[in-house]
């Protein structure tokens, strides 16, 4: 930013267009000027993504991320380099929350790993692969 630059300070807009029209819950953005239906990670289920991507880093593993909020799914992808394809990407989607469940771990060439309704199930498969890198080549 240049010190040309004015500061824009971004305001809540008051009266009854700062509502939200419909809130889904947890997990979804209520913030003016988001979109109402943006699904996101929770705190507790980001602290559980990150303590892997932490454990991913030290090894040597990792060593980037991206977070994407999307309207109807939040994806955290883990990268070797920030110029490849994600080596992982864990996924949220509420809308399977019923079915196959709302987690999925999914790999590079987009083969779903591991779905289900528990994220520390789905992210198990994470730590079998942490385990493998720890203990180094066969």
């Amino acid at each position: 930013m240049m010190a040309e630059e004015p500061i824009a300070f971004l305001r809540a807009v008051k009266g009854p267009a700062a509502r939200v029209q419909e809130n889904k819950g947890p997990g979804h953005s209520t913030l003016p000027g988001h979109s109402a239906l943006q699904v996101r990670f929770d705190r507790a289920e980001l602290n559980r993504i990150l303590n892997i991507y932490g454990r991913m880093v030290a090894i040597g593993e990792w060593r980037d991320y991206a977070i994407d909020f999307l309207s109807d799914r939040a994806v955290f992808s883990a990268y070797r380099r920030t110029s490849e394809m994600p080596l992982y990407t864990i996924v949220k989607q509420p809308r399977l929350k019923a079915r196959q469940g709302q987690y999925a771990v999914i790999a590079a060439g987009g083969h779903v790993l591991k779905r289900g309704h528990d994220l520390m199930q789905v992210l198990r498969v994470l730590e079998r692969k942490l385990i493998k890198a720890l203990s180094g080549p066969a």
